[in-house]
């Protein structure tokens, strides 16, 4: 008589649970999905947003920005084959994420860099003396 042991069925439970729901949230639309965290600082002249993005190359990732809005995606391939059997799959293929930025930048300076898995973008803030004020009519 062979015995029983609990631990491996709630880990075979856990595994079977982790794949469905893996399943489901692959077919959610991006405010569901995963997104990688973010940390937004600022400084004198800048404002410093770090994305944490393991996993991917620097092609895989693009960065735009629109409208004080920080826009990171990041796009990679399945990584096997088409001989190998997937039986797990819980890498996320796209990441996406956007970030309100806190203060107007300067778009044409702003860098990325990658390096260890985390992408710091470095945006500019406008000098004082170089932002216009606008006066806006109320009628």
């Amino acid at each position: 008589m062979s015995r029983r042991n609990p631990i491996d069925e709630i880990e075979q439970l856990f595994d079977r649970m982790s794949s469905e729901l893996a399943a489901v949230g692959d077919g959610l639309e991006p405010p569901f999905r995963p997104r990688p965290s973010v940390d937004v600082a600022t400084r004198d002249d800048e404002v410093i947003v770090v994305v944490d993005l393991p996993g991917f190359e620097p092609d895989d990732i693009e960065v735009s920005l629109l409208d004080r809005e920080l826009h990171v995606v990041a796009d990679r391939d399945g990584r096997f084959d088409e001989s190998a059997t997937l039986h797990r799959r819980e890498r996320r293929q796209r990441v996406e994420r956007r970030v309100r930025l806190p203060e107007p930048v300067v778009d044409d300076e702003t860098t990325a860099e990658y390096e260890h898995g985390v992408l710091t973008v470095t945006l500019p803030t406008p000098d004082s003396d170089t932002v216009d004020d606008t006066t806006i009519e109320v009628n």
